[in-house]
């Protein structure tokens, strides 16, 4: 990008051009080698420059963390004119092609951050934890009561997806509806659990 380019985007602008070659940095490389030096060398522009608008290498790395956040949400939101299953699979399919389109995104999200600081970590638990509600929303359509021991196993299964996901939508070619077939039985199965096999279990479901 030429200097003069550079001078045309406002603050907001130019921020959010930089979060968003942080992202795309993510695309081949580890969240922990995203330093401010990097991404200046990356954008051709200043270390000041960068560390005028995150303050920090932890500074850089929440935003661009919160930022890939939110676009998986985003990715994910359920269609609220489904029924639950069908919502389920809906959801957890476009969350399988989110995965696939931004391999590397997610890929440093969820085992690049285990090391990483607590701030970044609480943003990732965020994106956890929406996901969990999701699931448990259907559980509840389903007919199973809202409890301690749903909630932690809605959470538990998003444990769970992740490494499905790393195995088998990025290391491997399975089918996009195999990798959703399992998954979505699996949610099902662990309600069921809770329960001893009340409504929503993978026995009254047909695939």
């Amino acid at each position: 990008m030429s200097s003069e380019q550079r001078r045309r985007l406002s603050r907001e602008d130019r921020r959010v051009q930089l979060i968003a070659s942080g992202v795309a940095f993510l695309a081949d490389r580890p969240l922990d080698e995203l330093t401010i030096e990097a991404l200046a060398e990356r954008e051709d522009v200043s270390r000041a420059l960068v560390f005028h608008y995150f303050g920090s290498r932890q500074g850089l790395h929440t935003a661009v963390v919160t930022t890939a956040r939110d676009a998986l949400i985003a990715a994910s939101v359920p269609r609220a004119d489904l029924p639950p299953l069908e919502r389920l699979d809906d959801t957890v399919g476009r969350i399988v092609a989110f995965v696939r389109a931004h391999t590397g995104t997610f890929y440093s999200l969820v085992r690049g951050v285990a090391s990483g600081d607590p701030v970044v970590r609480e943003r990732v638990d965020e994106a956890r934890d929406e996901n969990a509600r999701r699931i448990l929303e259907v559980f509840c359509e389903l007919g199973h009561a809202d409890s301690t021991l749903l909630r932690v196993a809605a959470r538990a299964w998003v444990a769970f997806a992740e490494d499905v996901l790393i195995e088998l939508a990025l290391e491997s070619d399975r089918p996009a509806e195999e990798i959703v077939g399992l998954l979505a039985r699996t949610a099902l199965a662990v309600a069921a659990s809770v329960e001893g096999g009340q409504p929503g279990a993978p026995a009254t479901r047909a695939r």
